[in-house]
């Protein structure tokens, strides 16, 4: 029985029959709690670099230097080169991994690739919990890299690819929240460990990590792959059987139909990354691949996040109070993602990433304006603690508009726009350019908060102005729009339409014929 037809933007596209089954549920939380690793390692960091037994026993140059400095200037307490590489070192390793886990997704599939990530990142947390020297810590945290960037190539691949169409975004989004709860726990973790005596809680913070790891392991144990997957490997039964499952229902021909000629088109493509790069069919796809996670890292989230007991600690916070202002920032994350979970699939990935701009874009103007004022240039000064708490509410502010925005739709978009002839190539140039900026931008923010002083917070903002512009003129909507069918959004919108170039294959041909009979 064919699927029925929706009006999407004057567009009908096809639905098949089902819905969200608790079972695809499971699958898709399962592999979402890759993001809690990312958002869990995004946050610890933060509490390491900022807690003196730590740096005692690994960075004791810096540590003295802390010690004994004097600076009167709020804008550079705490910029040490040093010590932000050691904080990108996992992103770095993450970016390699990322691009490696291409390769390794096509060969075994999205089922094992989350199962190789969580391996990598609990070996990772184990070592970092027992290391006694800066070499065990360093191997750690690289083995910690590989397993984020892997689990973040496979994560939001698995989820888009077992999602109904009409629900993706809300599954996809289970993603984002995860990263949100994994800073909230690290936040808490390192909360509660400075309170340990002995200077070992660190140590637990670390240890914590092997809990979201040991999920994804045993829970990638439990699911199955995707059907997209097991038929671009030849298990074409596995893959029938497994989406009826996942759909809840038993005639599931033609969404198999579709997903096969959608696979046997793809197997045309024997080079995707020279297809990719070099082919001229995907300018679009490698376009938002590029430019999404770049632009991701340049609202300046994984800084406040990453940095948030820093920078409150800055603007005149005692330890524990930065602690827990950060705690509240990422309560703050967590729940505000939760309208993008219920609102992605009702108005529309462009309306949520035009209203959360805007409202980043207010708010880091007024956080750059009240620090401004009080710091001036000079950086020197002191701040009031209700002065302060009014930088946390807009800094709040500007985390909820991230939270529903940026954040779940910077790994929702490259998930769902690319054709699965260079899907997974595409989503290792989305993780690598996600990691590479995260690294870099993290190594330059004290630096640059430094130098900028509270300019930065408007070079961030002039950042996401660009960036709400780039949204509002050239993504076309692709909600509800189902995998195989979203080459056709690039065909309908005004400015890359120019830029496709169909498939001379017979399998698009028949594609785009069918698509042409339903518009009809």
């Amino acid at each position: 029985m064919p699927g029925a037809v929706i009006v999407h933007h004057h567009t009908r596209y096809k639905t098949y029959p089902g819905e969200v089954t608790g079972f695809v549920f499971f699958c898709c939380l399962i592999a979402s709690v890759g993001g809690c690793i990312f958002g869990y390692d995004i946050g610890l960091t933060a509490g390491l670099t900022s807690t003196e037994s730590f740096l005692a026993m690994f960075f004791p140059v810096i540590f003295e230097q802390q010690q004994e400095r004097v600076i009167t200037n709020q804008y550079c307490k705490l910029d040490s080169q040093v010590l932000t590489l050691f904080g990108s070192s996992l992103f770095l390793s993450a970016m390699v991994a990322g691009i490696f886990a291409s390769p390794m997704s096509r060969a075994f599939g999205r089922k094992w690739t989350l199962f190789v990530a969580a391996v990598a990142y609990l070996i990772g947390a184990i070592l970092g919990a027992i290391s006694f020297n800066f070499i065990v810590l360093l191997t750690g945290r690289l083995l910690l890299g590989v397993g984020v960037g892997v689990c973040i190539h496979a994560s939001p691949l698995y989820i888009s690819e077992m999602a109904p169409a009409q629900q993706r975004g809300m599954l996809n989004i289970l993603f984002q929240l995860m990263i949100t709860v994994g800073i909230l726990s690290a936040s808490l973790t390192t909360y509660w460990t400075s309170k340990i005596a002995g200077g070992w809680g660190w140590r637990v913070g670390l240890a914590f990590g092997t809990v979201p790891a040991a999920v994804i392991a045993l829970g990638s144990l439990a699911i199955p792959d995707t059907p997209v997957s097991l038929i671009a490997r030849g298990e074409g039964e596995a893959a029938r059987a497994t989406l009826a499952k996942i759909r809840g229902v038993d005639d599931v021909r033609a969404e198999f139909e579709d997903l096969t000629t959608a696979s046997e088109e793809s197997k045309a493509v024997a080079h995707p990354w020279r297809e990719l790069f070099f082919g001229g069919r995907y300018k679009p796809q490698l376009a938002f691949a590029v430019l999404i996670p770049f632009f991701q890292q340049l609202t300046g989230i994984n800084v406040i996040m990453f940095y948030a007991p820093v920078l409150f600690k800055t603007v005149g916070f005692r330890q524990d109070a930065s602690l827990v202002s950060s705690v509240i920032t990422g309560l703050v994350n967590v729940f505000s993602t939760f309208v993008a979970v219920m609102t992605a699939d009702k108005v529309g990935r462009r309306a949520l990433f035009l209203q959360g701009g805007t409202q980043m874009i207010i708010s880091q103007i007024l956080v750059g304006t009240f620090i401004g004022l009080q710091f001036g240039v000079s950086g020197t000064g002191a701040m009031s603690e209700q002065y302060a708490m009014c930088i946390v509410l807009f800094v709040c502010v500007y985390v909820a508009g991230f939270a529903w925005s940026w954040g779940p739709m910077g790994w929702l978009i490259p998930s769902e726009v690319y054709p699965l002839a260079v899907r997974s190539a595409a989503q290792s140039v989305t993780v690598a350019v996600n990691m590479f900026f995260t690294a870099f931008i993290s190594q330059i923010f004290l630096t640059l908060l430094c130098h900028l002083r509270f300019g930065l917070f408007y070079f961030f903002g002039a950042w996401v102005l660009l960036m709400t512009v780039f949204i509002a003129t050239l993504l076309p909507e692709t909600k509800c729009v189902p995998l195989e069918e979203v080459a056709h959004v690039w065909r309908k919108h005004w400015f890359w339409r120019k830029f496709i170039v169909d498939s001379p294959d017979r399998g698009g041909a028949e594609m785009r014929k069918r698509i042409a009979l339903e518009m009809s």
